[in-house]
């Protein structure tokens, strides 16, 4: 059985991968996280990085309920998954 903080970890694999889709979308999260292309792909699996995203979609309703719909959950559990990383 896998833990919490593996499926929190899925899931916000899942919701980066779907952040960068789109073009304008994956811009803001470079610009407000800092990070470029080439230092997300070595740091998209480490929990403060997939906590981020998380909380940018947070930030922007509109995007956190896209991206849950896209991924089939509630919107709840993707800000569950982000507090499930920030105490990884």
């Amino acid at each position: 059985m896998a833990s919490a903080e593996t499926n929190a970890e899925a899931l916000a694999l899942q919701a980066l991968v779907w952040t960068l889709g789109d073009e304008s979308r994956a811009r803001r999260l470079l610009d407000l996280t800092g990070l470029d292309p080439s230092e997300l792909r070595v740091r998209a699996g480490e929990a403060a990085t997939l906590a981020a995203t998380l909380s940018f979609l947070e930030a922007y309703e509109p995007d956190l309920v896209a991206c849950a719909e896209a991924l089939d959950i509630s919107p709840e559990q993707l800000v569950a998954a982000r507090a499930i990383l920030e105490r990884s």
